[in-house]
């Protein structure tokens, strides 16, 4: 099993002067999140914590070829900012984060860059790739984690077969597997007004949202998940670097 040091944040710059200069990082991933309200039960991180998770496992399987950027952890979020707590961004600083991350692993001489988003109010940012290689000339994609899963993937695993859906059995599951204790169920209110509101807007579906949390989400159907998700993390990045 790899146990290196993936995460560039953890990394001391003598670690990184010496892997680039012996040429072992051709590429990196920065995982795209947020800090915003996840129903009753989850952690606000919890777009962030599932994209990072799978950063660096797929990271380490590829390990040490691949490092992980400092994540962006506030993303686009104004349509759920009438839940307290939530961050956002306005999405030319968005936008600009990224580009400056982006344009600071390029003049460390990484010219693979995979932005793996975990939070679909970031979409926007697809957009503007084709700026981002036009103006830093290097290799950079967005893409977020669920596009690894097909339709027939989703319905084999998931009961509710819905994915990526808010809060519910999809992404509660995930943090089951991989950070329960970011699961809260202990003193949840089912009359409270903040869940009243997110159901109405989670729904049309029966059943709702937290309810799919509630009975459905088991850390098994995370595991599987989570590593499908890493394995189509690590052919994204063998794609770019040519391997």
């Amino acid at each position: 099993m790899v146990t290196g040091e993936v995460r560039l944040w953890k990394m001391t710059r003598r670690m990184v002067r010496e892997a680039l200069d012996a040429g072992r990082i051709k590429g990196a991933i920065l995982p795209t999140g947020s800090t915003e309200q996840h129903n009753e039960h989850l952690a606000m991180e919890h777009d962030t914590a599932s994209t990072l998770h799978i950063a660096c496992q797929a990271a380490l399987e590829l390990y040490p070829r691949v490092v992980v950027a400092t994540p962006i952890g506030v993303g686009l979020s104004e349509h759920w900012m009438e839940f307290r707590g939530t961050l956002t961004l306005k999405p030319d600083t968005f936008f600009a984060m990224a580009f400056d991350i982006c344009e600071s692993l390029k003049r460390h001489g990484i010219e693979h860059i995979f932005i793996c988003n975990g939070h679909a109010g970031n979409s926007p940012l697809g957009k503007q790739m084709e700026d981002f290689r036009q103006r830093l000339g290097i290799d950079v994609r967005f893409a977020s984690y669920w596009q690894a899963y097909d339709e027939d993937f989703v319905k084999q695993h998931m009961e509710s077969g819905d994915c990526p859906a808010h809060a519910a059995e999809f992404e509660t599951s995930m943090a089951l597997a991989a950070f329960p204790g970011n699961v809260h169920w202990d003193g949840v209110n089912l009359e409270g007004v903040d869940l009243q509101i997110s159901n109405e807007r989670y729904a049309p579906r029966d059943p709702l949202y937290f309810e799919a949390a509630r009975d459905l989400a088991t850390p098994g159907k995370g595991r599987v998940m989570l590593d499908a998700a890493t394995r189509w993390v690590v052919a994204q990045m063998r794609e770019m670097m040519g391997e």
